[in-house]
């Protein structure tokens, strides 16, 4: 027996050896991977909708198109190179068709000049194909694309042989994980996702099923019904501790503490939000008056009311539910990922 465990264990040495000295991409080989490379204007915007997509196995964000060797985030442009996604899928689960489709999805093909808020070659949009096949399906899809008359004006995003693919700088990878509350802030700025949301109703939502599992009964019908939870009884209308409160739904940070007071009325309220490009305002003529409904812009989820009876410096009253808010203490913001938000609490 000791002897089969010693056999045993020298197997499975050599064989992490020789693994170890297998380049990567005689493994891509052996499982049959093959490349894809989009360019769609900023390669942050570009990862995420790839990287969620079954039988793919890497996103990697870089710089291609252009004459000049090893470029950096600084030069890219000069030497003509382009940001650009490679990935690598295992077309047994994930067909290039529908990686097509996804990039299609995620850009305005019909921009010349660069993309949304980006402007300059640097920015532009391209297929980069690395095979005969690949350039077909592209040219059909780009075809399809545009039979289905959706832009009014002509698409002009090249269908181009794949070059050098240089990765870019370890910071650029992933960025959307490393500093979330900026990614979102830059798609919205930009105005990238809004015009996602005009043309194809891209913002990502939970099903009903989804959100129904994810949250509790209240939780549910205050942020999907337009409900309202009890005065008093709830669970952050006297909380003190220093933090910010985001969407039960989809972590949006929406208020910090350091707005907050003491209304009087049982429920959270502030004087303004922490970040106003994530609220959206809207007539609420549901009751007897008229009052202003307040929604978060990304979950769409409701949250309550703004009132002009607040304390100075804005006179506002952002009365809000318990339940359509989760907190993140001061000292959790980096671990939790808001940690760009610490500066509020260091003054």
């Amino acid at each position: 027996m000791n002897n089969l465990v010693i056999s045993l264990s020298g197997f499975f040495l050599i064989f992490a050896l020789i693994s170890q000295a297998v380049p990567a991409s005689t493994h891509a080989a052996v499982l049959d991977l093959q490349k894809a490379t989009f360019a769609g204007g900023c390669f942050w915007c570009m990862e995420k909708p790839f990287e969620k997509i079954e039988g793919v196995l890497s996103v990697t964000s870089g710089y291609t198109g252009g004459k000049s060797e090893n470029p950096t985030y600084g030069n890219y442009g000069a030497g003509g190179h382009i940001e650009a996604v490679e990935i690598v899928y295992e077309p047994g689960k994930v067909t290039y068709e529908q990686l097509l489709d996804i990039f299609w999805h995620q850009i305005d093909p019909t921009d010349e000049g660069g993309q949304f808020a980006d402007r300059g070659k640097e920015y532009s949009t391209a297929i980069i194909y690395h095979d005969a096949e690949q350039k077909r399906l592209a040219e059909i899809s780009k075809k399809n694309l545009a039979n289905e008359k959706i832009f009014a004006k002509p698409i002009v995003t090249p269908i181009i042989p794949a070059m050098i693919f240089y990765p870019a700088e370890d910071y650029h990878q992933d960025y959307y994980k490393k500093n979330p509350l900026r990614y979102r802030l830059y798609r919205f700025g930009s105005g990238r996702d809004k015009f996602l949301d005009n043309t194809w109703g891209e913002r990502e939502k939970l099903t009903k099923s989804e959100l129904k599992e994810k949250l509790t009964p209240l939780q549910y019908e205050v942020t999907q019904n337009e409900g309202t939870e009890p005065a008093f009884q709830n669970e952050y209308w006297n909380n003190t501790i220093p933090g910010i409160y985001v969407d039960i739904v989809s972590g949006e940070p929406l208020f910090s503490s350091t707005d907050k007071y003491k209304s009087g009325t049982g429920w959270p309220s502030f004087t303004q939000p922490l970040v106003p490009q994530n609220i959206v305002e809207k007539e609420d003529r549901r009751l007897f008056g008229v009052r202003t409904e307040v929604r978060s812009r990304e979950a769409d989820s409701h949250l309550g009311h703004v009132f002009k009876d607040g304390p100075p410096p804005t006179s506002l009253r952002y009365c809000m539910n318990s339940a359509a808010l989760r907190f993140v203490s001061a000292e959790n913001l980096e671990k939790e990922g808001y940690g760009e938000l610490k500066y509020i609490f260091e003054k």
